[in-house]
């Protein structure tokens, strides 16, 4: 397997499968193959993280169609990247709204930037899965009940998983980011919670704070390795 030509990347030339709507009407795909069993790598949950869009779809117009194993959603949350937003049109962290056990209604506090302590408060949504985009990713994970779950998020700069996994030992191997059992602030509905209850294994990769240029430098080969079916 090698890398498409450089000047063959302007566009992603994997076939894209409609998932669902968001909360705005945008349309939610996949790209890739939807059998049952695939893994699923996934970026943007929160909108304003464009930097893991811009890696992972780097990475997906790397990889020749015939090489793509896993399928991968570009953007989970359209309408917050559109917008320059965290939560969605509504307000919510959809990274707080997945219907876990732990999900509780309560006000998300997030950082407005790295340079001040003031913060911006998002909801956890009326109800687990309340969110269009949410239940839309829900039924996709039913569908295809992969094995793990990747989640591209920003900018922490770690490799976030409860208990080690065969990915998580790769992935720290190759992008040398340190590895953590858990955040130090609130989480509850969070994907990964969600994910382990169906015995799903979830891994978060947090791109650490990098422009786009460098996250496509340096992080957009290990993803293409990755969607080639690399684990």
């Amino acid at each position: 397997m090698t890398d498409v030509p450089l000047a063959q990347r302007g566009v992603v030339r994997h076939p894209a499968t409609e998932y669902g709507r968001s909360r705005r009407g945008v349309p939610l795909e996949v790209h890739g193959p939807l059998d049952r069993g695939r893994p699923l790598v996934m970026a943007a949950i929160h909108g304003s993280e464009s930097e893991t869009t811009v890696a992972l779809s780097a990475a997906a117009r790397m990889v020749a169609p015939e090489d793509l194993r896993v399928p991968f959603v570009l953007c989970a949350n359209p309408d917050a990247a559109l917008l320059g937003t965290r939560g969605n049109a509504a307000g919510v962290d959809l990274n707080r709204n997945f219907p876990s056990a732990d999900w509780t209604a309560w006000t998300v506090v997030s950082h407005w930037s790295s340079e001040t302590t003031q913060v911006v408060e998002l909801s956890t949504g009326d109800a687990p899965a309340s969110e269009p985009e949410v239940a839309a990713l829900v039924a996709l994970v039913e569908q295809l009940a992969p094995p793990w779950i990747l989640s591209v998020h920003a900018p922490i700069g770690a490799i976030l998983e409860a208990t080690p996994s065969t990915l998580g030992d790769w992935l720290v191997e190759r992008t040398g980011l340190r590895r953590l059992d858990r955040v130090t602030y609130r989480t509850t509905g969070v994907l990964d919670g969600w994910a382990l209850e169906r015995g799903i294994v979830p891994v978060t990769l947090e791109l650490p704070r990098v422009t786009h240029d460098l996250a496509v430098v340096q992080y957009a080969p290990i993803l293409a390795d990755l969607l080639r079916g690399a684990v």
